[in-house]
């Protein structure tokens, strides 16, 4: 028995698992795994939550009680739409996207808490796909946009539309990833303009950028996927005298290039019946803290993107000289795509991600945004009213339950 890297052989079925999580068994229809699905031309995006095995569970949070699973027990499906398509670029994209969402589930237990929820409403019977994953950076030399995007333009992603928030001092390029690829998510990456900012504001960023200049912009895939900050801890003064002025700019002081969100492709969902709106009626029902500013539910004029999120988790940060204290982390989005209007009379099965709106829209990510300042001004999001505290998996079917059912 041995780990697998990778699905090795061609085959008309493919693995639906994460070949990097699962045990080779003795047969199967790839010879590598248990889980496999027919191959059809909509198999649908990488990177889709599959259910999880029992064999990977945290010890119950000291800080929640909640039985959480280990990060690697959310597979990312990594197999392109057509066996033999798979490319060793595209194995170190999925390796390092499944690192970066690793620190993800563990700096975010609203996340996983929801991810279980979902599965549960769901019976299991539909993966959960992501929309696009988000990071934040300083537009100071060396980082800044190009700094963690050229990674995902080397493999074949574009750079995509602009989007400027003047009121925010902040500037958005979202990246689409290959056409032969289309399933893997978006990404979103934002940038502070530094020297937009107060003098005081400016001289306590530089204080930790300027000794890294050219250091971290090289290496910052590295810090997104191994959850180091890029320079020094900073002091707790320091990042009070930033959120002052900028919750973008504290929260980017001692988060670094932590994904700051992963929203879920709502309209991929199947089996919900209500939408967005149902799914966050059900959050709030349930006791979780949602981003409120501009109203739950943030609609484009076109009304072909609707996205909503959570309030941020708060997370224990130590900051220089070993004072700790807690600092805004990450949250969870969730976004909803329309069919296009020239692709209405495609029936359910015809459609594909790129039949649906793209991009992304300013009125929406600026309300967005408001998810990690709300923490900070709100306790941490709870697990679930009568849910979350008494979570755990079904170790016979992979589900996410209540202990007490």
């Amino acid at each position: 028995m041995k780990l697998a890297a990778s699905c090795l052989q061609q085959t008309r079925l493919f693995c639906r698992s994460n070949c990097r999580w699962r045990r080779i068994p003795a047969r199967g229809a790839c010879r590598l795994h248990n889980a496999i699905a027919p191959h059809t031309k909509d198999a649908g995006p990488a990177f889709a939550i599959r259910k999880a095995s029992s064999r990977y569970l945290h010890p119950m949070s000291a800080s929640t009680g909640v039985q959480r699973p280990d990060p690697r027990a959310f597979a990312i499906s990594s197999h392109p739409h057509s066996a033999g398509e798979a490319t060793q670029v595209h194995s170190l994209l999925q390796s390092f996207v499944g690192e970066v969402l690793a620190k993800y589930w563990d700096r975010t237990p609203t996340a996983v808490t929801i991810m279980g929820l979902m599965q549960s409403l769901l019976g299991g019977s539909s993966p959960i796909y992501f929309d696009h994953l988000a990071f934040r950076t300083f537009a100071v030399p060396s980082l800044g946009i190009d700094s963690i995007g050229s990674m995902f333009t080397d493999f074949g992603y574009t750079k995509m539309d602009m989007l400027s928030f003047p009121g925010k001092k902040l500037i958005a390029y979202w990246y689409a990833p290959p056409q032969e690829h289309e399933h893997l998510p978006r990404v979103f990456i934002s940038e502070l303009r530094v020297d937009e900012l107060s003098p005081e504001a400016q001289k306590v960023i530089h204080s930790y950028t300027d000794g890294q200049r050219g250091q971290v912009g090289k290496y910052a895939a590295l810090c997104a996927a191994s959850g180091i900050l890029p320079w020094q801890p900073p002091t707790a003064q320091d990042h009070d005298t930033l959120l002052k002025e900028s919750e973008y700019a504290a929260w980017t002081l001692v988060n670094g290039y932590n994904l700051n969100h992963a929203a879920v492709s709502v309209h991929r969902l199947q089996g919900l019946t209500n939408g967005i709106e149902g799914l966050n009626d059900d959050l709030l029902t349930r006791g979780f803290a949602m981003n409120e500013e501009g109203g739950i539910l943030k609609v484009s004029p076109d009304v072909g993107l609707v996205q909503s999120s959570t309030v941020a988790d708060q997370i224990p940060f130590k900051f220089d000289k070993g004072r700790e204290g807690m600092v805004a982390g990450s949250y969870l989005e969730f976004a909803q795509r329309a069919v296009l209007a020239q692709y209405k009379h495609l029936q359910a099965h015809e459609i594909r991600e790129y039949h649906r709106r793209d991009g992304f829209e300013v009125g929406n990510a600026d309300k967005i945004f408001e998810s990690t300042r709300a923490a900070c001004s709100k306790p941490s999001a709870q697990p679930m009213a009568g849910y979350g505290k008494d979570l755990q998996m079904n170790g016979e079917t992979g589900q996410f339950e209540s202990a007490k059912a």
